[in-house]
């Protein structure tokens, strides 16, 4: 599973603010590796979720609480609940009906977000070691 270019650069604009310890000025977008273009609207985004204050690139600022934050939430909520292979798109699979492969996708992607989901913002901003537990399919 790859994560979309707007939830990487968006990871990286919360890791840089956490990292900043307040408002960000301008060089923002060049300080996580995105255009200028790139950087308005995933601020956006993630002004829309809560995470980042501020009306622009060079004034923005991690909302208060987001170091709290799981980044499994923030990739949940902007990677929405699309499937990881769209089996019913443009041309459709031809073993949709009835197929296995579909189910064990989604659970590896759900697999995937619990991983993430206990590491929290100041974890990564800090560098903190960061235990990861994988646990069989269907675990909890």
């Amino acid at each position: 599973m790859q994560l979309t270019k707007l939830t990487d650069l968006a990871l990286r604009v919360i890791l840089q603010l956490a990292r900043v310890d307040g408002m960000a000025t301008t060089g923002l977008a060049a300080a996580v590796g995105a255009a200028d273009d790139d950087l308005e609207p995933i601020l956006g985004h993630l002004r829309r979720l809560g995470l980042v204050e501020g009306s622009r690139g060079d004034r923005a600022r991690l909302a208060p609480g987001g170091r709290g934050v799981s980044i499994g939430w923030i990739a949940r909520a902007l990677e929405g609940s699309g499937e990881v292979v769209d089996c019913d798109g443009g041309t459709p699979c031809p073993f949709v009906h009835g197929c296995r492969l579909r189910t064990a996708l989604h659970q590896a992607q759900e697999a995937f977000f619990r991983v993430l989901d206990p590491i929290t913002v100041d974890d990564v901003a800090r560098n903190t070691a960061i235990r990861v537990e994988i646990l069989p399919i269907g675990a909890r």
